[in-house]
């Protein structure tokens, strides 16, 4: 299948109308799963359906929807592993926004959870957020549902996400070079997309290593492409769009492909991750338009 022509035919339009309806079932799923704002203790559930509710491009949760429904898993199946992974995508934003970490004060077009609570509550809400993740997949009834839950905890740890923003603080100031950069986005950004595929296919019961690691060029490569173009944002967007600061890469001093390879570089290296994600599902023998179709809104997105 060649999935390079295929993603030519499917336009923004065609992509955004597909995900629509994963998108509001996400949010049905959330809005269900998270704890009542007038429940107690009220402030920190409110905060928690603050920061997870109404925003987002929902990328990692439709990566799930998308991959599980391409390998031919019941989309009711789908809903607990991709609100799980939303949910700690969320959680991860709350404390990144904090003062300690990358102190930004906007997030998804309006404050920050810390601004909008405080402190304290912001990093209690990402913590609730978290165990709710785990939570909700340990309750799925999948019958890969342990398996699940060591995909996500492994994606969040210290070898992946968490990792990675520890890699990301302590490289600012500095110039680690263009393989442990990719290194830190591999682990900061890539590793939770990359989960939020394995657990489209962990839904879907796909136990093939062939498939497998098809599937996993695939999740890496955008993974890359879509941090790849964060950097670039960061420079060529605008706040009222983008819905946060633009411009905090360059305060934090921190490297980036711009800042490394140049914008134009950076572009090159966003299309050459691209390129290599649809490669490699051109070699599952599936139907991955939308997939396809959503490696290229990741490395060209302009929010």
């Amino acid at each position: 299948m060649d999935n390079s022509k295929t993603a030519r035919r499917l336009n923004v339009t065609d992509l955004d109308t597909h995900l629509a309806s994963r998108r509001e079932r996400l949010e049905a799923t959330l809005q269900r799963i998270l704890p009542a704002a007038d429940s107690e203790p009220q402030s920190l559930h409110a905060a928690m359906r603050y920061a997870t509710l109404d925003g987002g491009k929902r990328l990692r949760a439709c990566l799930v929807y998308l991959t599980g429904e391409a390998l031919g898993a019941p989309i009711e199946q789908l809903d607990a592993p991709a609100a799980a992974v939303e949910l700690v995508h969320a959680y991860s934003l709350v404390h990144d926004d904090l003062p300690c970490m990358d102190d930004d004060d906007l997030r998804r077009g309006k404050p920050s959870c810390h601004r909008a609570w405080d402190e304290a509550t912001a990093m209690l809400a990402g913590d609730a957020l978290q165990s709710l993740a785990f939570e909700l997949l340990a309750d799925s009834g999948h019958r890969n549902a342990a398996r699940m839950v060591y995909t996500l905890a492994h994606a969040s740890g210290s070898r992946g996400m968490a990792g990675g923003q520890a890699m990301d603080l302590a490289a600012a100031g500095k110039d680690p070079g263009i393989d442990a950069l990719r290194e830190i986005h591999a682990l900061k950004t890539g590793a939770l997309i990359s989960a939020a595929v394995s657990l489209g296919s962990q839904a879907a019961d796909i136990n093939d290593p062939a498939q497998l690691e098809h599937l996993h060029a695939y999740s890496s490569s955008i993974g890359l492409g879509f941090q790849i173009r964060d950097d670039i944002l960061d420079i060529e967007g605008d706040t009222s769009t983008l819905g946060k600061n633009t411009g905090s890469d360059l305060a934090l001093d921190k490297p980036t492909y711009p800042s490394l390879l140049g914008l134009e570089g950076a572009k090159q290296a966003a299309e050459q991750a691209r390129c290599r994600a649809v490669d490699a599902l051109g070699k599952l023998a599936i139907d991955t338009r939308w997939l396809a179709a959503l490696a290229d809104y990741v490395t060209n997105r302009i929010y």
